[in-house]
């Protein structure tokens, strides 16, 4: 018999192999890390009960890992893309990446497109990857450039 069903996203799955491996230094496939998405994303209530995650298989080839493990680091608020539009002027680039660096997020790759078919001429689009310590710190990072004036591109 079946008491109740409960359905987790793949990227709290991805989530829940990355903190599985970081906190128990242990390599889960997606179906056996369900049940550790389904306690951390609160789609089962632990704190009354004492509660049993059962987690088995590793079969995940290294490729397919990597993903996971991106994905999982930007679930968990770990990394962060963030993307705005700058007038193509000396010193732009520069202040942004100030900014940044001011919230103390680390800059891991930043991508400068100067000829975006869909921005007007004089703009260029930035793409920047940010090493983040959680949701909270890109939620903060986020407002700090709202507020010094940049649109930021989801």
């Amino acid at each position: 018999y079946v008491d109740e069903l409960i359905t987790v996203e793949e990227d709290e799955i991805c989530a829940a192999i990355t903190t599985l491996m970081e906190d128990q230094k242990t390599v889960a496939e997606g179906a056996g890390a369900t049940t550790v998405a389904a306690v951390m994303f609160g789609k089962v209530d632990a704190s009354t009960k004492k509660t049993v995650c059962v987690v088995s298989g590793g079969n995940v080839d290294v490729t397919t890992l990597s993903r996971i493990i991106t994905k999982g680091l930007a679930k968990l608020g770990r990394i962060a893309k963030i993307t705005t539009r700058l007038v193509d002027k000396p010193g732009n680039l520069n202040r942004l990446l100030t900014v940044v660096s001011e919230t103390g997020a680390n800059i891991t790759s930043i991508d400068h497109e100067r000829e975006d078919k869909k921005s007007e001429v004089g703009i260029c689009v930035v793409e920047l990857l940010l090493e983040t310590r959680n949701p909270e710190h890109v939620a903060e990072i986020r407002e700090k450039l709202a507020a010094n004036g940049y649109e930021l591109i989801d």
